[in-house]
């Protein structure tokens, strides 16, 4: 082997390893990929009874990896100009299979900013956050997959920053919320006037029955 194969024999191999992902790198991975499994499976509504205490469980794991993407300097990545990811599941379907599943507790209520000026709260749905939390996801693991980790990285930091981090802290809100107002005797208060609730023939004293008679049975009250 000529010195200048071997020179670019040794170049290949030292980029093959730096492109490697570290221990953080692949324990990041490894979460978002089991939220976003998780979710699917918990979507798919074979297990009813459990869906809100499992989607507890997945989204206060998934706030424990975006709290260390936080915690850390800014990922820098390798190429200035983010690699096209090509195309996405648009996460519709999930959306539908979350709000079939969720139906009436699916809607609920949160100021955006805290810090922010004061406003009124907004209404939200759990399966329209859950849904879009899964698709930026997505999008890192896309190019996670394809060796690309500081960019994986580099996207899931942001984002995390700037929308899912908010949004799964709002909705673990909700969940907790939830599971509280069962376990302590406490009534679902009445969806307020103008909440997003696709006018579906319900009162707001059905839902709030609705609510905590689903609530009730899965925890087995």
């Amino acid at each position: 082997m000529s010195e200048n194969s071997a020179h670019q024999a040794v170049h290949t191999v030292q980029q093959a390893h730096a492109a490697e992902p570290d221990d953080f790198a692949v324990q990041i991975a490894d979460s978002i990929k089991s939220f976003v499994l998780a979710v699917t499976e918990i979507a798919k509504g074979d297990e009813p009874g459990s869906a809100v205490s499992l989607l507890l469980l997945e989204v206060s794991q998934l706030l424990l990896a975006g709290g260390r993407l936080g915690a850390i300097e800014d990922v820098l990545p390798e190429d200035r100009f983010e690699p096209d990811a090509g195309p996405e599941p648009d996460g519709v379907e999930l959306r539908e299979h979350l709000a079939e599943l969720l139906a009436p507790i699916d809607v609920y209520h949160e100021v955006f900013d805290p810090y922010g000026l004061p406003e009124k709260p907004n209404a939200f749905r759990i399966s329209d956050d859950l849904a879009g939390v899964v698709s930026d996801l997505r999008h890192g693991l896309t190019h996670y997959d394809e060796g690309r980790v500081s960019e994986a990285l580099w996207w899931w930091q942001f984002s995390y920053l700037s929308t899912w981090g908010s949004t799964c802290t709002a909705v673990l809100r909700a969940l907790q919320s939830l599971i509280a107002h069962v376990r302590l005797d406490s009534p679902i208060g009445a969806v307020p006037d103008g909440a997003d609730t696709d006018d579906d023939g319900l009162t707001d004293e059905q839902l709030e029955q609705q609510a905590g008679d689903l609530m009730a049975a899965e925890l087995g009250i």
